[in-house]
């Protein structure tokens, strides 16, 4: 008997991440650098061939970066749309993906993945309202309100908020093309390197870097918190790997709301309010199987 497996897809702006299986337990499970559409989606194509022989392939979830179209009625469901990436602009990931294994696919933000895949598996599990933050080469967010991915007019954006910029003390103009300082042009991975001019990940534990990038860290969450009133919020991504950062993030949020939210999940308990995934980096792949699996129960 062939047995029936998911398929799952991570587009990020540094990494693709591909597998194939029904948990976090039984992955089969490939990384490579994200580079042209073609090449990138190209290589994903190729492994669920490569390892779907002996197992049936139902369906594939796509958890990408965006901006995307989610709106199934529209001729462009299923794009990349108007993304910084620029070679990534107007592609059609989802008819490339269906037209060449023949299965149905389904598609959601990369950080809408995550945070499904921490409310299955990890972090947010027996929660409704969260979210989930992704630090990295760009800056992302998504999550849940009322047990319902957050969706609407399109999906969030939660990297393109305006935060304070003190211009004496960060002159950096920002690197978003669309809008400058914006929270992905200040406190993105692309940002701390160009401000820097390094790899965040060479700069030392105590260089000025990690206090700024916490204090624009804090002040967005201090943002969503007073907006969504999250649960819990969770925080990925490559530039959380740094020891230091998230707890001066917590820190630094408590001294923003000032004892405004009288929460004892903020107030006592911080450390648990605002906390790592507990998948990891499989977060955003386990959300998309789970795209995957939900889309199937469908048909």
């Amino acid at each position: 008997m062939i047995d029936r497996v998911y398929g799952g897809i991570e587009t990020g702006g540094t990494n693709f991440v591909c597998a194939i299986g029904t948990t976090p337990d039984n992955l089969i499970k490939t990384q490579f650098a994200t580079t042209s559409p073609d090449e990138s989606i190209g290589k994903a194509i190729d492994f669920f061939k490569s390892n779907s022989r002996q197992k049936q392939l139902t369906a594939i979830g796509i958890a990408s970066f965006g901006p995307l179209d989610l709106d199934n009625s529209s001729p462009t469901y299923g794009y990349i749309t108007t993304t910084p990436k620029r070679s990534w602009s107007n592609i059609n990931i989802v008819q490339k993906i269906r037209s060449q294994l023949n299965v149905p696919v389904s598609i959601d933000t990369d950080v809408n993945g995550a945070a499904l895949g921490e409310q299955v598996w990890g972090a947010s599990r027996g929660l409704d309202t969260f979210i989930y933050l992704t630090v990295g080469t760009g800056f992302g967010g998504g999550g849940m309100v009322n047990g319902e991915l957050i969706h609407g007019l399109l999906h969030p954006e939660m990297g393109h908020i305006r935060i304070p910029h003190d211009w004496q003390k960060d002159p950096y103009t920002g690197c978003c093309p669309y809008h400058g300082d914006c929270l992905e042009g200040l406190a993105s991975g692309k940002a701390m390197e160009l401000r820097w001019r390094q790899s965040p990940e060479k700069l030392p534990s105590d260089h000025p870097a990690w206090e700024l990038e916490a204090s624009y860290l804090a002040l967005a969450i201090n943002n969503f918190i007073c907006t969504i009133s999250p649960q819990r919020i969770i925080i990925g991504g490559g530039l959380m790997k740094n020891p230091g950062l998230m707890p001066a993030v917590r820190r630094k949020v408590v001294d923003n709301l000032n004892g405004y939210i009288r929460s004892e999940a903020i107030m006592k308990d911080i450390d648990r309010y605002i906390v790592a995934p507990a998948l990891g980096d499989l977060a955003g792949v386990m959300g998309a199987l789970e795209f995957a699996k939900r889309l199937n129960q469908k048909i």
